[in-house]
């Protein structure tokens, strides 16, 4: 019972930081952002801080963990090769829905920084991905690199534009532009086009 109440009061203090640095982050920029604005905003104790992250970088890196998790539960029912549509909608709904820390996440990281964790949710995950017995004329690493690649680009360019597509029509875009043709690649031209 007190592991419970200690295992909730980090999660409370996780959530306060987290909220903390997307927030700052927004108004001011990562770099911009110090641990002592972090604290403050959160109203947790500096020391405290770092008996959690032992810098900024490492808040932001467990950010992108929840994010991460959150998409694969979010994600885990579908399957991008009997349903690219769905995926894709499901992908910006998201996003929209989460759209101040998605911008946080592609702002404040270098894209080969988001793509590596982004990369490996497709690796970990390829029966998600894809459900295939055939041997790929492409090698299924590369195309989940450039699937998980790709997907993130066009996220960017969503957020960038303010979004003036409705998630359903981006959803379409995507499985039209990125996710058809990958899974025609790794299963052949029958399944992807």
């Amino acid at each position: 019972m007190n592991i419970d109440r200690t295992d909730r009061r980090v999660r409370r203090t996780h959530k306060l930081l987290q909220g903390a640095l997307v927030g700052l982050t927004l108004e001011r920029g990562f770099d911009a952002v110090t641990i002592r604005d972090i604290t403050d905003r959160a109203d947790v104790g500096y020391a405290t801080f770092f008996r959690h992250y032992p810098d900024k970088e490492a808040l932001l890196a467990d950010v992108l963990e929840a994010m991460k998790d959150e998409f694969q539960s979010l994600l885990a029912p579908y399957s991008m090769v009997s349903n690219p549509e769905k995926t894709g909608t499901l992908l910006f709904e998201y996003v929209e829905q989460n759209r101040d820390l998605c911008r946080v996440l592609l702002n404040s990281t270098d894209t080969m920084s988001l793509l590596k964790p982004v990369q490996e949710i497709g690796m970990s995950d390829r029966s998600l991905m894809f459900n295939f017995s055939a041997q790929s004329s492409v090698p299924v690493e590369i195309a989940i690199s450039h699937l998980m690649s790709s997907l993130v680009m066009l996220i960017r360019w969503w957020l960038d534009h303010d979004m003036p597509y409705p998630p359903e029509r981006m959803g379409q875009i995507a499985a039209g532009l990125i996710i058809r043709p990958v899974i025609g690649a790794v299963l052949g031209d029958a399944n992807g086009a």
